[in-house]
């Protein structure tokens, strides 16, 4: 047994690299894998933070430049391609096509940074593992290609089609309104549950019309099959000889189960319905008998694979968290329960705000009495890991989960920030339970502030008044001036209280000027609050009540504060991308 397994997993960092580790996941160690990567849009995406209802948003940053280009991690991606003995032979010469086809270019870069994700991802599926691949029409005849090499073209089960929309305008074509989800499995004894959706009203008023002698309505079902037969089921009962009109008879067995019928011949089993009041007999003679199929009996329609019955999530919708490409979770929950079992392993690699592991988990909530399914997520952006952290606390009691690649010491958090100053800030933000205050890539002067958290402890007219707390990331060299600024910062700001986070260690003169700053004095507790606070990684590190840590004052308020997104009630324990997959060096 694999140290994870039974764990729940959070991932920071380059998906490649986790998919590559077989001492994390080693060969066919996951049910059912469903990814929703950045589709080649060519577009930028921004997030509006929510917060609790009636509050205004703390502010808007750039997720990620959903913007591929040809440059060093695509070099590598097709050399990998060319060198690593997983890739089957089959996909090596498919992009050898592709690359002939469309030269170095943005799609170029897209497809073979998912072209070897795919290859380690059929790795550690489970032989009745299944893959659902998410993207859109601008790339997914490529992606099928793709998986074709990969998985082999007999193991593609479905292309679906979903209503993302319900309108969208376009000049010149007809407006595009739907996803593509590619649905692959690993070999034939692939996981299927049978999904079915409640057949709606209109059809069961139509059909449904007749009324038994004890007020049940039902509607009257073939009880014959086509074609000819030579055993019992083509034998005549009661007169009635299929075989005539070229059919046979055809119990369903489903009801012969459900009623505990039993019987050598065909005609036994029919005598069985007839004694069980199941046999309608039609009015006129010669009349071929049905069987009463009740609506108490019915397990619903199968779902086809144009999804149009899935809305989108509007802009008022208590799930909606932001962030740009979020799916609705009822989308993931069909997807998890129509090809995996309680007690399997879900992996998304690109979980982005973590609609597949909310999915996961409401699933297991639901069915309190069956094993619980395990997810894995992986990200490359703190930003993303802090929304999951704080999606997952709408439940009760919490999910546990292990969080890999989080910094968890001083010199971990050192090494992060050298690495990627922006995801060191995202990081040391979430500790705290802040949001990010401008761009994932910024130009020029932050004015001061990395990131804001809104806090409520006074009513006015009835209605919650929201006061803001700024906060300033340091990950080099601090001193008093740096608080000094803060100072300035709140003042523009309109900033009750500010906080200064460091990876170094105060100065005498920091505390000093912090002190001199004041207090402020919170109408809702009448307690007083610093109105500077300087907190050290090291301090947030050895408290375990982050986002809330004992060391962050802040007036406990009305409703509590809340920064990231404030998820809908159940209740608690990115993508990228300009480098596309990983964090920048």
């Amino acid at each position: 047994m694999t140290e994870w397994q039974g764990k729940n997993l959070l991932c920071y960092g380059d998906n490649l690299g986790f998919l590559t580790d077989p001492g994390l996941l080693p060969n066919e160690c996951v049910d059912l894998i469903y990814l929703d990567p950045p589709f080649n849009s060519q577009q930028n995406y921004n997030i509006l933070f929510k917060e609790v209802s009636g509050t205004p948003e703390a502010a808007q940053i750039k997720a990620f430049e959903d913007t591929w280009t040809w440059d060093m991690a695509a070099n590598e991606a097709l050399t990998r391609i060319h060198t690593d003995q997983a890739v089957p032979g089959p996909l090596v010469e498919l992009m050898k096509t592709f690359m002939h086809f469309l030269k170095p270019s943005p799609m170029m870069a897209y497809l073979v940074q998912m072209a070897i994700r795919m290859v380690h991802m059929h790795r550690v599926l489970k032989p009745t593992g299944s893959l659902y691949l998410h993207c859109d029409p601008t790339a997914s005849h490529y992606l099928k290609l793709i998986l074709d090499g990969v998985f082999g073209p007999s193991c593609f089960l479905s292309e679906l089609v979903w209503k993302r929309t319900h309108a969208h305008g376009s000049a010149k074509r007809f407006g595009p309104v739907h996803d593509i989800v590619l649905l692959y499995a690993k070999g034939e004894g692939y996981t299927w549950t049978y999904p079915t959706t409640r057949h709606n009203e209109e059809y069961v008023d139509k059909h449904f019309r007749n009324r038994d002698s004890d007020n049940r309505y039902f509607q009257p079902i073939t009880l014959t099959g086509s074609g000819v037969r030579h055993g019992d089921s083509g034998k005549p009962w009661r007169g009635i000889d299929p075989t005539k009109v070229n059919r046979h008879w055809a119990i369903p067995g489903k009801v012969v189960e459900r009623l505990g019928l039993s019987g050598e011949k065909v005609q036994d089993l029919l005598d069985a319905l007839d004694k069980a009041g199941r046999i309608y007999w039609p009015k006129s003679e010669g009349g071929t008998p049905r069987l009463k199929w009740y609506t108490d009996e019915l397990d619903g329609t199968a779902i086809p694979d144009v999804w149009a019955d899935i809305h989108p999530i509007g802009a008022q919708a208590a799930e909606r968290l932001g962030y740009p490409t979020q799916k609705p979770i009822e989308l993931l929950k069909r997807i998890v329960s129509a090809s995996s079992n309680p007690g399997d392993v879900v992996l998304d690699p690109f979980c982005g705000c973590g609609t597949t592991i909310d999915a996961v988990e409401t699933l297991n909530r639901e069915n309190p009495g069956l094993p619980a399914r395990t997810w894995i997520g992986i990200d490359v952006t703190h930003l993303s890991i802090n929304l999951i952290k704080h999606r997952l606390t709408r439940f009760d009691p919490p999910p546990v989960y292990e969080v890999i690649g989080e910094p968890t010491s001083v010199s971990g958090a050192a090494a992060l920030a050298k690495q990627n100053a922006y995801q060191f800030q995202f990081w040391a933000l979430g500790l705290i339970g802040a949001c990010p205050w401008g761009g994932v890539k910024r130009k020029g002067a932050d004015q001061g502030i990395d990131g804001v958290r809104l806090f409520t402890d006074e009513v006015k007219e009835g209605h919650h008044v929201y006061k803001k707390m700024v906060v300033q990331v340091k990950s080099g060299k601090v001193s008093s001036k740096d608080i000094r600024d803060l100072v300035g910062t709140m003042s523009r700001e309109d900033a009750e209280l500010s906080v200064f986070i460091t990876l170094a260690e105060p100065t005498a003169p920091m505390k000093q000027e912090a002190g001199s700053a004041g207090m402020y004095a919170s109408p809702w507790d009448g307690k007083p609050y610093p109105r500077v606070q300087i907190l050290t990684i090291a301090d947030l590190l050895a408290d375990p009540y982050r986002p809330n840590p004992r060391c962050l004052m802040v007036p406990g308020g009305l409703t509590g504060q809340h920064t990231l997104p404030e998820p809908p009630k159940h209740r608690r324990k990115s993508a990228p991308q300009s480098k596309l997959f990983k964090p920048e060096p």
